[in-house]
C-alpha cells in the first residue's frame, strides 16, 4: 500500500477566523506528517486580528495567511473536510469524510471571548490528528 499522508481542508463561510486557527494548530502539531488547506465560500479581507491575536498567545503565528475562497482543487486533494458555519455553501464530494464543528463565530469578538473558541478548536484539532494516525508533537 503506498504510504500517503492524510489531507484536511478547513472550511468556514469567511476564513477569516474558525478556519484560519484550525489550520495554524493543525500546521503546528502535525508538521510535515500531513497536509492542510483552508478556505471560504466568502473570504474576508484579512484574517481577524483578535485570532491572529490569539493564536499569537499559543506561539502559532497565522498574521500572515490571507483568507481564501475554497477551490475544487482543495476539496479533490483531502481526505477530510471540516465545515465551521458555511451550511450548503460548504461543497461536497463524494469520497470524503465530513464533519461539521459547531463553533461560536470569532467574528466581531473581542480576545477574551475567542480565547474558549481557539481553545476548542486546538482540542478539536488533537482529537483529529489522533483519529488520523498523526502524532501530534509541535515543531517536529
Amino acid at each position: 500500500m503506498p504510504n500517503t499522508k492524510p489531507a484536511v481542508l478547513f472550511l468556514c463561510t469567511h476564513n477569516a477566523g474558525r478556519s484560519q486557527m484550525a489550520m495554524g494548530f493543525f500546521k503546528h502539531l502535525a508538521g510535515d506528517h500531513a497536509s492542510v488547506y483552508s478556505g471560504g465560500s466568502e473570504p474576508a479581507a484579512e484574517v481577524n486580528p483578535a485570532a491572529i491575536a490569539a493564536m499569537a498567545e499559543k506561539g502559532i503565528d497565522i498574521a500572515t495567511e490571507q483568507p481564501k475562497k475554497w477551490t475544487m482543487d482543495m476539496l479533490e486533494a483531502v481526505d477530510v473536510v471540516i465545515t465551521m458555519g458555511c451550511g450548503d455553501s460548504c461543497p461536497v464530494l463524494p469520497g470524503r469524510r465530513y464533519e461539521e464543528w459547531v463553533l461560536l463565530d470569532p467574528a466581531g469578538q473581542q480576545l477574551e471571548a475567542i480565547r474558549p473558541i481557539r481553545d476548542e478548536i486546538e482540542q478539536r484539532v488533537c482529537t483529529l490528528l489522533d483519529q488520523l494516525g498523526v502524532r501530534a508533537e509541535p515543531g517536529e
